[in-house]
């Protein structure tokens, strides 16, 4: 028996209630304190290396959500991300296809040229073995929530990226960093950070639209959405908590040291 969902306004609703709810959209005490501007250079590192683990292993998991995309369509708009991650240029259209590659146009390569600026090398940066766990369990939980061979589970983990991801927190980052920069570091490159919060607005509204069109296909399962994206965010959630923990264990050896 074909089964009937509710009016999509009405699942809208329980996204509502349980993802845009979650604990990591609301709050975020790491990315708080980091506006302020305080980190030290020590602790930039430290957030700067887990980060680059972060960013270098999403494309691992760009590349598993393109393998399982259900359809052409899916497949290309995955591509679209993975593709402007390794360098390949938006047209004026907004696509990849047809655009020019640069090796200085792949995103992790800014967010290397940043790192660079605060002393750090290649070797120091983006590999799985410089992960802590809790950076390496949100890495795992990309790869098997956001690319999901579950069409449902992948929306859901995909819409609750985008919404965290345009919450607030590269703002958050941007105001700490400019402050640092302002203080002490007037050459410290910002453009990985201000690029992708300019894009974040725009990613969040297309996984409004992917919604829009999976809930009306008979393969879409709302309870798998809303548990792929409460899973994603758990994790993401546990990603920041590291970082906050780290800092504090810092501040706890320094207070003994004295």
């Amino acid at each position: 028996m074909m089964r009937t969902l509710p009016p999509i306004e009405c699942f809208r609703n329980e996204v509502e209630r349980t993802i845009h709810s979650h604990g990591i959209l609301l709050e975020n005490p790491y990315t708080q304190w980091f506006a302020l501007g305080e980190a030290t250079d020590a602790q930039l590192r430290a957030f700067t290396v887990q980060f680059s683990v972060f960013s270098h292993l999403f494309v691992e998991a760009q590349l598993r959500k393109c393998i399982n995309a259900p359809d052409i369509g899916t497949y290309r708009s995955g591509k679209q991300i993975l593709m402007n991650e390794l360098g390949v240029s938006f047209g004026r259209d907004g696509s990849v296809d047809g655009g020019t590659f640069h090796f200085h146009g792949a995103h992790y390569e800014w967010l290397v040229d940043f790192a660079e600026h605060l002393g750090l090398q290649w070797h120091e940066l983006g590999k799985r073995r410089l992960g802590t766990p809790s950076t390496l369990r949100f890495c795992d939980a990309l790869s098997e929530w956001y690319g999901s061979e579950d069409i449902s589970t992948a929306l859901g983990a995909s819409y609750a990226i985008e919404h965290w991801a345009n919450a607030g927190f590269w703002k958050a980052l941007i105001a700490g960093l400019r402050k640092v920069r302002a203080q002490r570091r007037p050459d410290l490159p910002l453009g990985f950070w201000t690029w992708h919060d300019q894009l974040e607005e725009l990613h969040a509204q297309h996984t409004e639209d992917e919604l829009s069109i999976a809930y009306s296909r008979s393969c879409f399962v709302p309870e798998r959405f809303i548990a792929g994206g409460i899973a994603m965010l758990d994790a993401v959630a546990v990603f920041w908590q590291g970082l906050a923990q780290s800092r504090e264990e810092e501040n706890e050896s320094l207070r003994y040291a004295v």
